[in-house]
């Protein structure tokens, strides 16, 4: 599957890079806003003879559609044809500001306006553009353009722009990413890439859009010269000695694992190594700690601006006091500066929360890139991999025929993968990570307010972490995890994590994930024959809480949870009253969820619960389960019929016919246990 295609990858880049242009805006409440009225005027510049005019509406356009309910009074002003030419211009101010606005409105306007631009021919300027930066960036000579005043740093800048449309567009469209493959933009990028020495920030957006055109992307692999290779071998190669150049050499990495099916067989090993030291290094820091050092630098370096700032207003107190001595006008001493009140000092630019949201973001991506090492080639969204049975309907063959004859793809982990996940420790520090965020840098994060949008980061790089044991739990043996007792002790932080932290249980994507990992922990203890260590009580409480998401992959993971639960619980002794109660819940998800992939999770986990066991017969009896499944089976064949092909996947799909197959089968079942326990009793 091609990048720029796909819109449902769980983890990809969306136009985001802490030194992105963009800055959150709020969206304004009314549609007649004025940036709104003043769409149609703004455009109307861009035609003035004026470069200076022209300039002005680029910088404010590149503004105002930082408001995503703005960009369509845009779009239906054709903004980006009228926007197009400037990348051009004669103007290199023109061409930068142009180029700003268009990344603005790409990465606010996501998949649907980058595809409007591919529409509306944004990439022949854009690659046009990109071609005339390629001739200045590494020549001392000036540059083949009209202006003579156009200095290294702007050259560079208006680079940075172009590169992050073309990521942009490339990323979400398949046509753009086929113009960049036929026009060879990828030895720009790399040439881009090779500024890191010199400019960070370029070489950033450059990786990213590397790392965004390489994913399976066959057609660019002839463009991948030995050169190429080199400057990424540069870089990973490179001492990271900011959280900067370690989120460059991260993003990198994902690039050379985009391309390990290219690299030749001996090298394939050294490769992998060396992408997984890189990830190693990354999530071997400590965030919350380095938030806090960071926090402490930046009051160091405030209280010394201070200190500089209040020197100087002595030396020319003094001064003036010295002159005016004999008039009697000193005043006495300098008053004392409240140390705690430095707003006005702070720059624009501040270092040391850039380098903590580099941090951040690097960790999020290693944990996003080990994730897909992970995994299938083609996850399901839901991550409902396996089929209920080994039955394969009709209608699922129909359905994978019509999509191009795509079945599930089993996990699958090679050698070296296997062997460079262990030898770098990768399971320890990524089980590290779920513990964030950590209390101490959330309250400095609360305190400062150009500090708050680190939270989210820190939450997201735990999601990820989650996400990610969830995988490696579902790949690796149990002796590569610790043995038994390792097990145990992961199911004991997991069950405090979800009971404790009441905030992030408010959060879909932190529940998505948790639940991910306890289901994949407690099947794989259930297997393995390991006692489990969350009680029923802490099951159910924890199944109710991600019923209520909205993530239909949330109440999968809960149904199963249960499914699992209940199916150990059945071979034991005395436990039918606690079966009775799964099965109740389980019963009131399949009666009622509106998704079918929720409800086929849910009956898929009571035929886990009761096909077997004493137990388990008389709380199908107690709870009349026969005669609730006859009353759920003609609805849930009815809308397997009316929504199936619309609305699901082929592999939603699969498994959803071998539930009806193995529901009609159950059903036939019960009867049997109903008529076998009333004999007996």
């Amino acid at each position: 599957m091609i990048m720029g295609k796909s819109r449902a990858r769980r983890f990809k880049p969306v136009g985001f890079s802490p030194t992105a242009a963009v800055k959150p805006a709020a969206e304004p409440g009314d549609e007649d806003s004025a940036e709104s009225l003043h769409a149609e005027d703004l455009l109307h510049k861009l035609q003035s003879p004026s470069p200076e005019v022209r300039e002005f509406a680029c910088a404010s356009i590149s503004k105002i559609v930082q408001q995503k309910l703005v960009i369509p009074a845009f779009l239906q002003r054709d903004a980006v044809r009228c926007l197009g030419p400037l990348l051009l211009d004669k103007s290199m101010s023109v061409r930068e500001t142009a180029a700003g606005a268009l990344r603005n409105l790409s990465t606010c306007g996501g998949f649907e306006v980058c595809d409007d631009m591919v529409t509306r021919d944004i990439m022949t300027p854009l690659v046009a553009l990109l071609k005339e930066c390629s001739s200045g960036l590494d020549s001392n000579l000036e540059p083949a353009t009209n202006s003579k005043d156009l200095t290294k740093k702007q050259l560079e800048d208006i680079a940075n722009q172009t590169v992050n449309i073309l990521w942009n567009v490339c990323e979400s469209n398949s046509k753009a990413l086929a113009i960049f493959n036929h026009e060879n933009c990828v030895e720009v990028i790399v040439q881009c890439l090779s500024k890191f020495p010199s400019n960070l920030e370029l070489a950033v957006s450059a990786a990213y859009c590397l790392q965004t055109v390489t994913e399976d992307n066959p057609e660019l692999m002839a463009s991948i010269d030995a050169s190429a290779l080199k400057t990424l071998e540069n870089v990973l190669m490179t001492s990271a000695t900011t959280m900067e150049m370690r989120l460059l050499q991260t993003l990198v990495a994902g690039t050379v694992w985009n391309l390990k099916d290219w690299i030749p067989p001996f090298s394939q090993a050294d490769s992998i190594n060396a992408i997984l030291r890189i990830l190693s290094d990354v999530l071997s820091e400590n965030a919350g700690q380095f938030i806090v050092q960071m926090k402490e630098t930046e009051s160091v370096r405030l209280r010394a601006a201070a200190l500089e700032s209040e020197t100087e207003e002595a030396a020319a107190s003094l001064e003036e006091a010295s002159l005016n001595e004999e008039d009697g006008m000193v005043e006495g001493d300098v008053k004392e500066q409240n140390p705690s009140d430095f707003s006005d000092l702070i720059p624009v630019s501040n270092e040391e929360l850039r380098q903590a949201s580099f941090l951040l973001v690097a960790q999020k991506s290693a944990l996003e890139m080990i994730v897909n090492m992970c995994c299938s080639d083609e996850p399901s969204d839901d991550e409902w991999e396996e089929l209920s049975s080994s039955d394969e309907s009709e209608l699922c063959l129909e359905k994978s025929v019509a999509d191009g004859g795509q079945l599930l793809s089993p996990l699958c982990l090679s050698a070296e993968v296997h062997s460079a996940l262990l030898n770098h420790f990768i399971p320890k520090k990524v089980l590290e990570k779920t513990r964030f965020p950590d209390e101490t840098a959330l309250q400095i994060c609360r305190s400062n307010s150009s500090w708050k949008p680190l939270i989210a980061k820190m939450s997201t790089v735990q999601h990820r972490a989650l996400t990610c044991l969830h995988n490696i739990l579902t790949i690796l043996d149990i002796e590569s995890l610790g043995g038994a007792s390792a097990l145990q002790e992961l199911a004991q932080h997991l069950s405090q994590l979800v009971l404790s932290q009441t905030d992030g249980l408010k959060q879909d994507e932190f529940l998505e994930a948790v639940s991910s990992a306890v289901r994949a922990l407690l099947q794989t203890m259930a297997s393995k024959g390991i006692p489990q260590c969350m009680t029923p009580e802490q099951v159910m409480s924890f199944a109710e809480l991600c019923v209520q998401s909205s993530n239909p992959s949330t109440r999968v993971n809960a149904v199963s949870i249960i499914g699992i639960t209940g199916s150990v619980l059945a071979k034991g002794d005395n436990t039918a009253e606690t079966l009775k109660i799964l099965g109740n819940f389980l019963l009131g998800i399949a009666s009622n969820d509106l998704s079918l992939v929720a409800t086929g999770g849910a009956l898929d986990a009571i035929f886990d619960v009761f096909a077997d066991g004493d137990e388990a017969e008389k709380a199908v009896v107690e709870i009349n389960l026969h005669q609730a499944l006859k009353k759920i089976q003609p609805a849930f064949k009815s809308k397997i019929r009316k929504e199936g092909r619309e609305k699901y996947s082929t592999d939603q799909l699969c498994v959803l016919d071998n539930v009806r197959t193995n529901l009609r089968r159950f059903i036939s079942y019960l009867e049997t246990v109903e008529k076998k326990y009333k004999k007996r009793n």
